[in-house]
């Protein structure tokens, strides 16, 4: 395994990284772990809210939905005067 040392890390970061790791149980190295994998890990963010549904709602999350049949456009209402 590799080994990495982070310089000039500002000391209010630190402290979020402690107090995580502590509710956690982790220590402070395995928590800049876990975040390092799952920060490299995460998938790209889809370019707009129809791919972000097809991602969120799609058939591999077991929701399809059945479309109605379309129809013809109706006639506006007329309020004639």
């Amino acid at each position: 395994m590799a080994s990495l040392t982070i310089r000039n890390l500002d000391n209010a970061l630190k402290e979020k990284l402690r107090v995580r790791a502590a509710r956690h149980g982790h220590s402070m190295e395995e928590e800049a772990r876990v975040i390092l994998k799952a920060s490299l890990a995460a998938k790209k963010k889809p370019q707009s809210m129809g791919a972000a549904f097809r991602e969120w709602f799609g058939r591999e999350h077991g929701v399809e939905l059945e479309l109605p049949e379309r129809q013809p456009i109706r006639e506006p209402p007329d309020f004639g005067e």
